[in-house]
């Protein structure tokens, strides 16, 4: 072959090949496995003559067509790239490819070169080294940037596609399909050219160029029939940022449990609540289970970060929670049963659960833990022994509290200040009696389930779920009974239809009903849907849910009450009188133990009702003051923002500009998906990132979650998504994401009920059990598997949910 045609294996020297063919070379020479090519020397056409050598190197490279660009030694450089400056041919010929050659050589003198020259690196004009290729009949194509170069970010890759040929691109004469590819990849809504795992091959096409190099690169490729080809890569000329250093702290992001509480998206003012909340709830847990108090004190941050803020909805914090469950006593002696307390559906990886607590304790210190478990079991007998005296103590400052006579509809800001911090001193930071029932629930409820599945089997399990009906006092009944007592009353004087569409007024000429609903208002009247939600409208607010469920109650007409048969304990446990005190004794316990929690749930419902009475009035007062441009603005502000303001420690007086910050960002959330149930990421976890993944329908006859109130019912299925837009008929299967207690209107109406999330304790499955209607949690996925309208077997016993339509 001719001194002035060099085959690629050998075209290594810049001042011989210049800069592009050297890149693709060294891309060759690192398995890039870049299009077959080789260059014709600047010299040769200097020399005007063809080389001896081309019409083999044609050969050898195959068939054409080809592509003909320039090389020239300054091109592709760390400087100065000259991209775009020199004439580039495509699908050129065999025949024609020396007259394209020396038409690249001869843009090298062109105007256009020659002020880039001036304007960048100064020289003389020279024609390039002339690259042959072979050419990709590209299905689309485009460049990649391995680091941001508008931005200077170095963690993700930017793409610009095209179907076809890129060089329309590259000339500018097209605008590109734009792709980032970061923690996740984000295009068009509806691409037209790239698929999303095309757009990631792409990336770390760039990344891979990027580590062989050593510096971030610009890179070009395209996709044909066989696959992605690499067809330049040069460095990126402009100034970027400093790469961050590493940090791979591992956060994980889990909403499984709190989304009953927490639904959808959630204000700013309830977010920071909640934190606050949480925080002083667990260390006074962690105490109550005795954690040395400076044992807490040095894991304050953990306590301060239970939650996190993702897209606007509230989650789980996983790894601060196992960091304050490995502070309990006896976490090294079963560390696995504790990690179930957590109850997520997805285990914590190895990495948090080895890096955290002590391991697994031997010897002398075994015996230490079961001498700390000791201590705590005995504390906590005290403790269920005192929970009668704890509980109306409770009740004493919670009414106290509440009954205070303090008007928050006259108060100013400082004294709605102070009546918050009072309501937080007296009752949110003694939240005793409602912190040991819930334990002490936990623990009763799944020791009574576990012994009589042990002693029974699957029947204990059975029998499990039907003595938990009935509780006869459980307070989250109460608004179900009142509605159907409501019902018959509004049934026999025919005013269900006046009801529905005059609403209140519809009572005037009826003081008896009335009554009765002012009476449940002044009961239920802070018992929303979203309750723990401070931005909720409550029923005194709006009461048109609770009315249309009077209606709805009124038009199905009177329901027989759930009585609970009591379990011949005697025949169950003929044998074994010992065992049948234990299980009698230990069940009623623990509906004793489920009664007091939903019931103290209620009391927390009144707190909450009560703070945000206080929160917005604040909103009124700061409106008044043209610090908001409306009373409900406050929600955009966070707990220590609204009370900064009023008591001096407030960092921006700008209270608007932060509303309208937080506003523009929470409507943008909420018009995208929600996030996944998990998300996990590494190093900071301010702004976590996740790639949507779209829902496949699942079209199985059957599924199966957890049954947790026994029964069985075939009906139609009303998927309810906002229970204050949507309604039930009565009769209907309720199928839910989720639920709270503000649901129970559409409860009332319910022939079964299926819900996506949720446990035995859960309010859906105690609410269900006691109005005997047959529930399903658990049911992942439910309101996309299930259609409205379809018919449905439900099997509150089994948890199975079958599809019954003919058509699937």
């Amino acid at each position: 072959m001719s001194s002035f045609v060099i085959p690629q294996e050998a075209a290594t020297n810049v001042d011989v090949v210049g800069g592009k063919a050297a890149a693709l070379s060294r891309l060759a020479g690192f398995g890039f496995n870049p299009p077959a090519f080789f260059v014709i020397r600047a010299e040769a056409f200097e020399a005007g003559a063809k080389p001896n050598g081309l019409e083999a190197a044609l050969t050898a490279l195959g068939a054409g067509p080809y592509a003909v660009r320039s090389s020239a030694r300054a091109e592709d450089g760390a400087q100065n790239s000259h991209a775009g400056q020199f004439d580039t041919h495509l699908n050129v010929a065999r025949g024609d490819v020396w007259k394209a050659a020396g038409q690249v050589w001869q843009s090298g003198f062109s105007e256009t070169v020659a002020t880039y020259r001036a304007v960048k690196s100064g020289g003389e004009a020279e024609g390039p080294a002339v690259i042959v290729q072979r050419m990709i009949d590209a299905i689309s194509a485009g460049v990649a940037f391995s680091a941001d170069p508008v931005s200077g970010l170095r963690n993700k890759v930017v793409i610009s596609a095209i179907a076809g040929l890129g060089e329309r691109l590259v000339s500018g004469e097209e605008d590109g399909e734009d792709w980032t590819v970061g923690s996740i990849v984000h295009g068009p809504a509806v691409p037209e050219v790239l698929t999303p795992e095309q757009a990631t091959q792409v990336a770390d096409l760039a990344r891979r160029a990027e580590a062989a190099f050593g510096t971030p690169q610009d890179i070009e490729w395209a996709f044909d029939a066989e696959g992605l080809h690499i067809l330049q890569s040069r460095p990126i000329t402009t100034a970027l940022l400093a790469p961050p250093q590493p940090d791979t702290a591992l956060t994980i992001f889990d909403n499984s449990n709190i989304v009953e509480s927490y639904p959808g998206m959630v204000s700013p003012l309830t977010y920071s609540f909640a934190v606050h909340i949480y925080a002083r709830v667990y260390r006074a847990f962690v105490t109550l289970l005795g954690v040395p108090e400076a044992r807490i004190d040095a894991n304050a941050a953990v306590f301060g970060n239970m939650l996190g803020r993702v897209d606007g909805r509230v989650y789980y914090n996983l790894v601060n929670w196992y960091q304050a469950l490995a502070l309990l006593p006896g976490f090294s002696l079963n560390r696995a049963y504790m990690e179930t307390m957590m109850g997520v559906a997805t285990p914590m990886p190895a990495e948090v659960t080895d890096a955290i607590g002590p391991p697994p304790a031997q010897g002398a210190a075994r015996v230490l833990e079961y001498l700390k478990l000791v201590k705590v079991g005995g504390g906590l007998i005290w403790q269920a022994v005192r929970l009668p005296r704890t509980r109306a103590r409770f009740y004493g400052r919670l009414n106290a509290a509440l009954g205070s006579g303090f008007d928050a509809g006259t108060a100013g800001p400082t004294a709605l200040a102070a009546e918050y911090r009072r309501i937080e001193s007296s009752l949110l930071d003694r939240w005793d009696a409602p912190l040991v029932n819930d334990f002490l629930c936990m623990i009763a409820f799944g020791a009574s389930r576990n012994l009589l599945e042990k002693w029974l089997g699957p029947e204990g399990l059975r029998l499990h779920n039907d003595v938990m009906i009935g509780q006869g006092d459980i307070i989250s009944a109460e608004p179900a009974q009142r509605i159907a007592r409501l019902g018959q009353m509004v049934g026999a004087a025919g005013l269900a239809d006046a009801l529905r569409e005059q609403g209140l007024a519809a009572l005037d000429e009826h003081p008896q009903i009335a009554a009765e609903v002012q009476a449940y208002l002044d009961k239920f009247g802070d018992r929303c849907t979203e309750e723990l939600k401070l931005e909720s409208i409550p029923l005194t607010d709006d009461p048109s849910s609770l009315l249309q469920a009077i209606a709805a109650s009124a038009a199905r007409g009177p329901v027989a009450q759930h009585i609970p048969a009591e379990p011949d304990w005697k025949a169950l446990f003929s044998k074994n009188p010992v065992k049948r005190l234990v299980a009698k004794w230990l069940i009623g316990w623990a509906k004793n133990r489920v009664r007091d929690r939903e019931n103290l749930r209620f009391e927390r419902t009144r707190i909450f009702g009560y703070t945000r009475r206080v929160f917005l009035a604040l909103g009124r007062e700061f409106a008044a003051r043209d610090l908001l441009a409306a009373p409900r603005d406050v929600f955009f502000l966070t707990k220590d923002e609204l009370l900064g303001a009023v008591e001096g420690y407030g960092l921006s007086p700008d209270l608007k500009a932060l509303v309208a910050l937080r506003k523009a960002e929470d409507m943008a959330a909420a018009k995208r998906p929600d996030p996944p149930e998990r998300i996990e990421l590494r190093g900071p976890a301010i702004a976590p990132l996740w790639n949507h993944i779209p829902t496949v329908q699942d079209n199985a006859a059957a599924r199966s979650g957890t049954g947790c109130s026994a029964g069985q019912v075939t009906a139609r299925a009303r998927v309810i998504r906002d229970p204050r837009t949507e309604s039930l008929t009565p009769g209907d299967i309720l199928v839910a994401r989720h639920t709270d207690p503000g649901w129970i209107a559409v409860f009332s109406n319910a022939a079964a009920i299926v819900v996506e999330r949720g446990s035995l304790l859960s309010h859906s499955a105690i609410v269900a059990r006691e109005l005997g209607i047959p529930c399903v949690v658990g049911l992942k996925g439910a309101t996309q598997w299930i259609r409205d309208g379809e018919t449905l077997t439900v099997d509150g016993a089994t948890g199975l949910v079958e599809r019954r339509d003919a058509e699937i």
